[in-house]
């Protein structure tokens, strides 16, 4: 059995989860010692970083990434797996709060991240077992309605993958009588993220980028017009940085800090499950995210495990026994599933951001972040690393659409954004219990 485990950075190695235990790559990459020249640097060896650098390297530039611990160590490498289009702010908020331009201009990039996984699955060799199938289920009558006019905005915005599904069409794809519809997203999917960041980090090195592990970002110094990154044994020189720590780059840039808040959530995995059992409970092998706003979500690994995941801490902290708060939540979706041996249990924090739009931005000229994906990042964070390229690269069109968005701080400030964050995740859940 596995225990959370993630404290930063007190462990170099993997937290004990199912992703970790089935990793393809045990790699051990080099420690940064002593000086070393790069034209680009990253700053973290999770989606964003690992995103951005292939895209430059593919473009011909010399990068290094630089990683506290191990390639996709954190978020990228606990995540659900699930390859859900769009942002967590859907269409809808964006329209009210940044107005409909922007809107029309964030549409056509929505769908773009889940194709990047695609091209780099296919192109590397990546294997990381990819699947098609992303479902949203409803709980209540109210929550069908918001997908319903999610598809019409969608629509609107010329994107046509969804498939409304009434309680008979949803129990076709989850057998599971607690909701009463949903939506099949096509172009959604799900796979093994772990996997994914080693496969992308092999491509990399494949173009002569260099990856240092186990290299924490102590502090970044760019008042000398060329940025230099300290670490505990070694400093990089570059003409270029990128700063892509998320959740995990806590207090090396204040500039940052306080713009996005760590959020824990959790992740449990069952022992592999009788083919026929498995069918039952997901008959088209979809991955599942509910609607409420402390969402469960679930797929099936490769190897015929229930991954089910739920439940959010704000200020990142580990709940006291991830089996106990996951396990309740397992069998009410799933009855059949009571009992079932549970393997893995395990939690990771992403950055969550107060409009929950994702940023990017710059640092002064030469310095690069991108962050704050608020759940979302496994699309996300490969969109925004080919648009961080395009911007070092001299083209900033798709890159002055998130950077000119306005950031909005969390009431409070850092001393009280967790305990004001919880309070409305508890008026939000009191919403969802209630239908209202």
């Amino acid at each position: 059995m596995f225990e959370p485990r993630h404290g930063y950075p007190d462990s170099f190695e993997h937290t004990g989860s199912y992703y970790a235990a089935s990793r393809n790559d045990t790699l051990a990459r080099p420690t940064l010692q002593g000086r070393a020249d790069h034209d680009v640097c990253v700053v973290g060896a999770g989606y964003s970083g690992l995103s951005t650098a292939l895209h430059l390297a593919e473009r011909g530039h010399a990068v290094a990434v630089v990683e506290g611990a191990r390639v996709g160590w954190g978020a990228s490498g606990r995540n659900g797996g699930q390859l859900v289009n769009g942002l967590n702010a859907g269409l809808d908020r964006i329209e009210r709060r940044f107005g409909s331009d922007a809107a029309a201009r964030i549409a056509p990039m929505l769908q773009e991240g889940g194709r990047i996984i695609r091209e780099r699955v296919q192109r590397y060799n990546i294997h990381c077992d990819l699947k098609d199938g992303n479902i949203f289920a409803a709980c209540t009558a109210k929550q069908m309605r918001e997908l319903e006019a999610r598809q019409r905005l969608w629509r609107r915005h010329g994107m046509d993958d969804f498939e409304l599904l009434d309680r008979p069409a949803l129990l076709r794809h989850v057998g599971s009588e607690v909701y009463v519809g949903g939506m099949l997203d096509r172009r959604g999917g799900h796979l093994h993220p772990l996997n994914l960041a080693l496969g992308e980090a092999a491509a990399l090195e494949s173009l002569g980028a260099t990856i240092y592990e186990c290299s924490p970002v102590r502090r970044v110094d760019n008042s000398k017009g060329r940025p230099v990154v300290h670490t505990d044994r070694g400093e990089i020189h570059c003409r270029t940085l990128v700063l892509c720590g998320n959740a995990y780059l806590g207090a090396v840039v204040p500039a940052l800090s306080s713009r996005v808040m760590p959020v824990s959530t959790q992740i449990i995995a069952t022992a592999p499950l009788p083919s026929a059992t498995a069918e039952a409970l997901l008959p088209t092998d979809s991955c599942v995210e509910d609607l409420r706003y402390i969402l469960d979500y679930y797929r099936l690994s490769a190897d015929r495990r229930m991954l089910f995941g739920g439940g959010s801490i704000y200020g990142g902290t580990d709940p006291a026994d991830v089996r106990g708060k996951l396990i309740p939540a397992m069998e009410r979706v799933f009855p059949e599933l009571r009992g079932v041996q549970v393997d893995y249990a395990w939690s990771g924090n992403f950055a969550l951001s107060f409009t929950r739009m994702p940023q990017m931005g710059r640092l002064g000229p030469n310095t690069y972040f991108a962050h704050g994906y608020s759940g979302h990042g496994v699309t996300g964070s490969h969109l925004f690393g080919r648009i961080l390229a395009e911007a070092i690269d001299g083209d900033v069109a798709r890159f002055d659409v998130f950077a000119n968005l306005p950031w909005i701080p969390f009431p409070g400030g850092r001393l009280l954004r967790a305990p004001y964050s919880t309070i409305g995740a508890w008026w939000y859940g009191l919403r969802d219990r209630l239908g209202v």
